[in-house]
């Protein structure tokens, strides 16, 4: 699937709740259970996303001309978003990737019912999601 596609499917998801943020937290926090742990030899300082108040930790791999995205987070809520950040931007292309219009977070309401400090960390995971794509890219023929 694109990462368009998979955009719009979080977005028809979402949209079962219509005005229901208790009931898209506790979906938001289904997906941060549902997530696999990452491995404790990827929890290191180096993988720490910087700008989040929670402790969230990502990985990025590049296998095959895909950039793969292994991700983790102490707060449950965050560990949700994580989920949905990986779920649209693993295994596509680094282009793909740095290209993507991450449309979803505003359709689903996130930019206006997150708190500053965890709007201001999800933009810091995209960024670093951005930043380890723009470095593999130079690893594509």
């Amino acid at each position: 699937m694109s990462i368009n596609e998979l955009q719009d499917e979080i977005i028809e998801e979402f949209e079962l709740f219509e005005d229901d943020w208790e009931g898209k937290y506790e979906y938001i926090i289904d997906l941060g259970k549902k997530l696999s742990p990452l491995a404790e030899e990827f929890k290191t300082e180096d993988n720490i996303i910087k700008g989040c108040q929670s402790v969230v930790w990502l990985n990025a791999k590049y296998e095959n001309g895909l950039v793969i995205f292994e991700g983790d987070s102490q707060a449950i809520i965050v560990k949700g978003l994580v989920s949905m950040l990986l779920k649209v931007l693993t295994n596509h292309t680094p282009r793909e990737i740095l290209n993507a219009d991450l449309y979803f977070i505003e359709k689903i309401g996130l930019t206006s019912h997150l708190a500053q400090t965890r709007s201001n960390g999800l933009a810091s995971m995209v960024k670093q999601m951005k930043t380890y794509a723009l470095a593999y890219q130079s690893l594509e023929k």
